[in-house]
C-alpha cells in the first residue's frame, strides 16, 4: 500500500496550492492552510520559510517522499556535475513511479507508487516493483499484461487532465512507455510553479 493514501489533499492544503492541478482538490475552493487560523496566517514569509515551502511542494508532489529518501536525492544533485536545481528535477523525473505517472498509466503519483509496489510493472521486459528505482534513457516501461485491463489503468490513460511530457515515448496499444531523455526543469508539465533552486538554498544554509 502507498504510505498515505490521502496524503495529496492535505498537502494541497498545507502549501495553499494545487500542485497536481486536479479537479478535485479542496484549494479549488479554500485557498488557504488548514486549521482554525489558516484564512488569517498572511504575514510575510522569511527566506527560510520560502525554502522549505518550496522544498515542501516538491517532495510532496512526488508522493511526499520522506525527509530521508529527498535529502539522499538531494545529496546525488549536489555530488553531480551541472546545475544542482536541474540535476534534481532530472533524478526526481527519473523515478519509476514518476515515469509509470508520467506516462498517464495511472491518475496519481501516489497510486503509481503502489501500482508498482504490487508487481504491475516492468522494466525492458522485467519485472520491478521498486518505485524509486532510477531509469535510464532509452529504457522501457510497460504495464505487465495480466494488469492491462484494470479499470485504473483504462481511466487514466483515457483521460484529459494531463498532457504528456515529450521525454517520454507513449505506446497505448502495447501500454509502455520510453524515456528518451533526462528532463530540464523547464520541460516539466507542472500545474504550479517549482522553484528548485530555492530548494539548493534551503539545504546550502
Amino acid at each position: 500500500m502507498s504510505r498515505r493514501h490521502s496524503a495529496k489533499y492535505k498537502i494541497d492544503r498545507r502549501v495553499g496550492e494545487n500542485i497536481w492541478g486536479r479537479p478535485k482538490s479542496p484549494v479549488n475552493k479554500r485557498n488557504y492552510k488548514p486549521g482554525q487560523h489558516g484564512q488569517n496566517r498572511r504575514s510575510k514569509t522569511s527566506d527560510f520559510g520560502l525554502q522549505l515551502m518550496a522544498k515542501q511542494k516538491l517532495k510532496g508532489y512526488y508522493g511526499d517522499l520522506t525527509e530521508k529518501q529527498f535529502s539522499r536525492i538531494y545529496t546525488e544533485a549536489a555530488r553531480l556535475k551541472g546545475n544542482t536545481a536541474e540535476n534534481l528535477i532530472g533524478l526526481l523525473e527519473s523515478r519509476l513511479d514518476a515515469i509509470v505517472y508520467r506516462a498517464k498509466f495511472v491518475p496519481t503519483i501516489f497510486a503509481a507508487r503502489q501500482f508498482v509496489n504490487h508487481g504491475h510493472v516492468m522494466v525492458n521486459g522485467r519485472r520491478c516493483n521498486i518505485g524509486s528505482v532510477r531509469v535510464k534513457p532509452g529504457d522501457v516501461v510497460q504495464i505487465r499484461e495480466k494488469s492491462r485491463n484494470m479499470a485504473l489503468v483504462l481511466e487514466a490513460l483515457g483521460s484529459p487532465e494531463r498532457d504528456l511530457p515529450d521525454y517520454i515515448d507513449v505506446d497505448p496499444k502495447a501500454m509502455s512507455a520510453t524515456f528518451t531523455r533526462v528532463p530540464e526543469l523547464a520541460d516539466v508539465p507542472y500545474p504550479v510553479k517549482m522553484e528548485p533552486s530555492q530548494v539548493v538554498e534551503f539545504y546550502s544554509s
